[in-house]
């Protein structure tokens, strides 16, 4: 009996490692990495076979994020430039947020560029959400770059940017990680005012950033923007949902900073799968409005999961800027009367994000300030009905694009709150 047992269980490891060599092969080919073994050479001059690139858990890579880029980026017809900016390197232990770590390598904000061929044109910057990197607007940089000069960025330790160890400990060391690293992007553009654009996560960055540097800043544009409610704001149901077993679990792995990329990276050669499952839903059988098409869907669900599977950094910042239910610690409603940039709400009608904290705040707003909701549109209102989103940000910068700058009609479709 005993030898028996001994020849099942020889067995069974013999099939499991020819299982897991048969996966990561399938894993490899997917996702374009090599597929067939490597030979080196010993100090015999032996053949000896390896498996690095096949047996990898995680089936991504820098390079990998850049090719998912370029793919996604062909589906935009308007030329544009891609570039690594520097910001700058420091020493470890450097008081600057981003330079704490072992390296004193320079740190870089992935940018791409969309000149418009009227020098006049007003530039707009874009800054993505959260889980987002820049290619999220691949459906809106044709539409925009007819009428502005176009920048996008991938947010330190996001998308194709460098991901710095993140060693942030408190809000404050965390909203400056975001706020200076993208003010020594500027400067290293040399850019001196511009409309500035961010969504969700992007857009409490953005209102941050144009609090500190409003001379920098013509007009502020937020999109389904986090960070104005609190958690007194929170509902009944949530707050009960809260005091149940399930909502403690949930919680504590919020502060514990358990992050969606964590469990994407967890879940190694089946990650892939778990990201098309979510873009097929989000985009697709949930969606609303104008759903993407094949192409579309499988190029945002390969760059979405190589920008998430990759090496963990500005992701972290979650539990220092939210508390669990996405409640901001320091919202930015209790700012709002020292706003001095005019400013534009636009919401998809179907956002999770309600624009009623952007009513309160505009309550105590002393600069100019609206609130466009577009319908068929989600939180990605950008993707979900890109036509309706391009005219709200056209009607929000008319100032600058048209010879009526006062004509307050909204276009047809969209509504004011």
């Amino acid at each position: 009996m005993s030898l028996i047992r001994r020849w099942r269980k020889s067995s069974t490891k013999i099939a499991m490692a020819e299982e897991l060599r048969t996966a990561a092969a399938a894993t490899a080919t997917a996702t374009g990495a090599a597929t067939a073994a490597q030979t080196t050479v010993d100090s015999n001059g032996r053949k000896k076979w390896t498996w690095p690139s096949l047996l990898r858990w995680i089936p991504t890579s820098t390079d990998h994020i850049i090719a998912s880029e370029k793919r996604l980026l062909s589906l935009v017809k308007t030329p544009f430039v891609v570039e690594q900016v520097n910001i700058g390197s420091g020493p470890p232990g450097s008081k600057i947020r981003w330079f704490r770590s072992a390296s004193d390598e320079p740190r870089f904000i992935n940018t791409v560029t969309f000149d418009n061929k009227d020098e006049n044109s007003p530039t707009i910057v874009m800054v993505h959400g959260y889980g987002a990197s820049q290619g999220f607007f691949f459906r809106n940089f044709d539409a925009l770059a007819r009428r502005f000069r176009v920048i996008a960025i991938d947010q330190l330790g996001w998308g194709g940017s460098s991901r710095p160890d993140f060693t942030c400990k408190s809000t404050e060391e965390t909203e400056e990680w975001f706020i200076d690293s993208f003010e020594a992007w500027r400067k290293a553009k040399k850019l001196d005012s511009f409309i500035l654009l961010g969504h969700s996560f992007g857009g409490y960055v953005a209102a941050k950033y144009a609090l500190k540097h409003p001379e920098h800043v013509q007009h502020l544009i937020l999109v389904g923007s986090a960070g104005f409610s609190a958690e007194t704001d929170m509902s009944e149901r949530l707050t009960q949902f809260r005091s149940t077993w399930k909502g403690a679990v949930l919680n504590h792995l919020w502060e514990s900073n358990f992050t969606p990329q964590k469990l994407v990276r967890g879940l190694g050669p089946w990650g892939p799968n778990l990201v098309h499952k979510y873009t097929s839903a989000r985009f697709g059988s949930y969606g609303t409005g104008e759903l993407l098409n094949e192409e579309e869907s499988k190029l945002l669900t390969d760059y979405i999961y190589h920008t998430l599977a990759a090496k963990g950094s500005g992701e972290l910042c979650l539990k220092y800027i939210f508390s669990f239910g996405a409640f901001a610690r320091k919202p930015l409603l209790h700012s709002a009367s020292e706003w001095k940039v005019p400013t534009t709400f636009i919401y998809g009608y179907h956002d999770w994000m309600s624009y009623q904290g952007a009513q309160e705040a505009r309550k105590h707003m002393k600069v100019p300030c609206e609130i466009i909701r577009v319908p068929e549109g989600g939180h990605f209102v950008f993707i979900d009905n890109a036509s309706g989103f391009h005219s709200a940000v056209f009607h929000a910068c008319r100032r600058f694009l048209s010879p009526d700058p006062d004509n307050e009609s909204l276009p047809e479709g969209l509504t004011s709150a």
